[in-house]
Order: C-alpha cells, then structure tokens, then sequence
C-alpha cells in the first residue's frame, strides 16, 4: 500500500485538490472505459460537492464517470438522512452526467435484499480486480468515533466480509444501513480519507501515528491491498498529528 497524507489551510483548498485528483485519475482511465467513485455522506463531503458544482462543472468530464456510494442509511431518497439526497442536490443536480450514470444505494427497501441488489450492481458495471470490483476511486469520510462508510468501531464484521455489500447498524441510534465492505473497500485503485475540523483531530492522530487501539478503528483498517490511499486533512483535524 502506497499512503499519503495531504494538509490543507481550508476545506475550499481540500475540495480544489479533490476536483484536481479526480481530472488527474480520469487520465489514466482506459479509453472507451468509465471512471467509478463511490461517494461518501458527511459534511466534510458536502463542502467539497458544492465546491466541485461551482467550480468543476467545466472542467470534469461527467459523461465518462459512473456515480456509486460507499454506503447509505435506511430511509428513502427523499429523507434529510439520505446521502443520495445530499450529494443530489449539492452536486449531481448542478452537472452534466446521465441519470443512468448514477447508482444509488436503495436505502427505503429490505437492507438484506438491497445490499445483495446492489453488490450485483457493482459486478455488472466495474471491472473487477481478482473477484471483486475495483472501483477507481473510493471517497470515505471519517467519524469522530473512527468508523468510516457505515463501519463502526463496536462491529468489525463488516469490515471483514467477504461480501462486496454489507448490512451494519448504527450503535446509538440502531438504524440500519448499507455499507461498502473492507474487503471491497481495500480492493479500490485509489482510496481518499476526506477529514476536517478539530473533532476530528484525536483519531487523525490516533490512526496515522498508530497510537494505542489504532487498529480497532474502521478508517485505520482502511489500508488497499494493491492501490493508494490518501489522507486529506484540514489543519484543525490534523492538529495533533507530531509536528503539525
């Protein structure tokens, strides 16, 4: 695994890079072959969503790009929970890509039944790299509890299946969700940890300086077998790395 860690003065400075990252990747995509992100819900990926729609509408090829999600809540699309619904309306309503470019997470039918549907969805429309699919970009959050998707850091068995699609509850609230595996998660060409704000900033530390129990977070099991990952920090969250 290839890691790098990138620290930014601002989230406007972050989302520029994260435009940047994706026009870069999309150089190296195969010709006459989509791109695949898989999106993230948050508010760290929704400043960066309303950056992309002002300022990359140009400048992004959205024609050759597949939309997927990391993971997605149990409620209809329409709901304020919905990370459909956020990245919807802060950035795919605002671009010119296809509805049938788009994939989302059916978070308002069975989880068990939608996490099968959906983990066919993603066989059919990215190449795979060994038996899963290899997306070419992977965009996560990061919790203040750690988790990352919708992995948390009471229940790592989602992060250890072997499925590509998972069922994970909340353990606060108990509301379920659909979530991108570690397995599939690790299996991405390229992997982006989107982190700011000072809330942030004792697992950034935790993690990347692999302090006690490290290894017990989701995002510090974020580690691809075969791609890059990349950090993205504001200087709030990585204010208690050594040296920041």
């Amino acid at each position: 695994m290839n890691k790098t860690v990138e620290l930014f003065k601002s989230t406007a400075e972050l989302s520029e890079f994260f435009g940047q990252f994706i026009i870069e990747g999309m150089k190296n995509a195969p010709e006459g072959q989509f791109y695949s992100i898989a999106l993230s819900g948050g508010s760290t990926p929704k400043a960066v969503f309303a950056h992309l729609a002002t300022h990359f509408k140009e400048k992004i090829a959205w024609g050759k790009l597949c939309i997927f999600w990391s993971d997605e809540r149990c409620v209809p699309p329409e709901s304020a929970e919905s990370n459909y619904r956020m990245a919807k309306e802060s950035l795919l309503d605002h671009v010119p890509i296809p509805a049938s470019q788009i994939f989302r997470m059916m978070g308002e039918n069975d989880p068990t039944a939608e996490a099968e549907r959906y983990e066919k969805v993603l066989q059919e429309h990215i190449p795979a790299s060994g038996i899963l699919p290899a997306f070419d970009l992977l965009m996560l959050g990061l919790g203040d509890d750690g988790h990352t998707a919708s992995i948390f850091p009471d229940n790592l068995a989602p992060f250890q299946s072997k499925m590509g699609v998972a069922v994970a509850v909340h353990p606060q609230t108990k509301q379920q969700r659909i979530t991108l595996t570690g397995t599939l998660i690790n299996n991405a060409h390229q992997v982006v940890i989107l982190a700011t704000g000072a809330g942030k900033a004792e697992k950034v530390s935790t993690i990347l300086e692999q302090k006690t129990d490290w290894d017990k977070l989701p995002a510090g099991l974020v580690q691809p077998t075969q791609g890059q990952l990349f950090w993205l920090l504001d200087e709030a969250a990585a204010s208690g790395l050594a040296g920041a």
